[in-house]
């Protein structure tokens, strides 16, 4: 009998342990899944963009549980409406990491945004993995949880639009932006760039976000004789200031970020947008491709979903093709600690749709600071140019 007792007792104390430990382990992780969270836009201004990287983190998320998970943890994925407002950002943030206690923040689209639901992730550990914006502010100032994928819209524009200005033979460079810190960071790289060839932004002028008259933002720039304009607009915002300026007969060049580079352009503003060029890092995967595993991939999205998948399908699917990699590569003992020691020596090589390698250090939050230049001939987008090096 005391035999018995003695290892009911040693038993019971090794579960009581193997309980410790779990409660010790990291926000999101069980025995049997990891929690992700993500914020989209789904309702506002920019749901476009917003439902198109969902559905790409969704089906590779699907890929990945349908292959036996990470270390037999299935990924769950936790989406909030933020309508591309960051008071909502905030509210849907504080519900995915106290309510759904997410490991990482995954694809959270749009600048405010990220910065309002930052410090909410951080209080309790949670990591802003690739978030869907191309702002310094996602991996500057350097913070430990803070993980950026994507060329600044500052450095895009700092190397893009001095090339662009001397290629066209352009005589005056002046800017449109959204009054917000995405569409600042699109001016002062624009600035930075230019200035190295001794050009100023010679006019410049805002809208709020969500507007969706430009006729007095176009005739201002024309008033001004603008022969080249930058672009810190996003989808409408663009559509609507080309179109106005095709209606006046203003035909500047327009120079936009990758936050202006969507098929979305060409489908709702028709033949009149052909002609923007725009920054990218990531192809458009269109469905005749003439890459065929970029043709596969897109068929196998749009059977999946109903749809053409878009470049921002692609940013989805890719965000969570990396966190995959990092938690791989972390070990079955998952927690903040060691995805960053996973994270110290990742590097991602390019990929089908044509990305640059991404690599990340102790002190290197930034995966890539290359971009490459698009223009949409006869309603798609054509690569114009190689990755332009800082």
């Amino acid at each position: 009998m005391k035999q018995v007792l003695k290892g009911l007792a040693a038993a019971a104390a090794l579960a009581a342990s193997a309980g410790a430990a779990w409660a010790q382990a990291a926000q999101g992780v069980t025995r049997d899944e990891i929690v992700i969270g993500s914020i989209q836009d789904l309702s506002g201004p920019i749901a476009g963009f917003g439902k198109q990287v969902r559905l790409g983190m969704l089906l590779r998320v699907d890929e990945v549980n349908e292959q036996g998970g990470i270390h037999g943890r299935r990924l769950r994925l936790q989406v909030e409406d933020s309508a591309y407002d960051p008071r909502k950002a905030v509210l849907a943030a504080q519900k995915l990491v106290n309510q759904d206690r997410i490991f990482a923040m995954v694809a959270h689209i749009g600048t405010a945004q990220n910065m309002a639901a930052m410090p909410v992730q951080f209080e309790k550990n949670v990591f802003n993995f690739f978030p869907v914006t191309a702002a310094r502010e996602m991996y500057e100032p350097f913070h430990r949880l803070k993980y950026s994928f994507a060329a600044t819209y500052y450095d895009q524009m700092r190397i893009a639009a001095p090339r662009l200005f001397k290629e066209k033979g352009a005589k005056k460079a002046c800017a449109l932006h959204q009054d917000d810190e995405f569409g600042l960071e699109v001016l002062r790289g624009a600035e930075a760039g230019l200035k190295t060839i001794g050009v100023e932004v010679a006019e410049k002028t805002t809208y709020k976000r969500g507007a969706t008259d430009f006729s007095s933002q176009v005739a201002r720039l024309k008033a001004a004789n603008c022969d080249f304009v930058v672009l810190g607009t996003i989808i409408r915002e663009t559509i609507g200031t080309i179109g106005e300026s095709r209606k006046t007969g203003f035909s500047p060049t327009f120079l936009g970020s990758s936050a202006a580079y969507t098929d979305l352009i060409h489908k709702l503003g028709g033949k009149a947008m052909d002609g923007l060029y725009a920054t990218m890092t990531v192809q458009h995967p269109y469905l005749d491709d003439a890459s065929q595993p970029v043709r596969f991939w897109a068929t196998k999205y749009k059977t999946k979903f109903n749809e053409d998948p878009t470049v921002f399908s692609v940013y989805g699917y890719n965000a969570i093709d990396a966190f995959v990699r990092a938690a791989q590569k972390a070990g079955p003992a998952l927690t903040a600690d060691s995805f960053i020691k996973a994270m110290d020596t990742m590097v991602i090589p390019p990929d089908i749709f044509g990305s640059a390698e991404a690599r990340f250090g102790p002190q290197k939050r930034l995966g890539s600071d290359l971009s490459r230049l698009s223009q949409l001939q006869d309603g798609r987008w054509k690569v114009v140019s190689d990755y332009l090096k800082p």
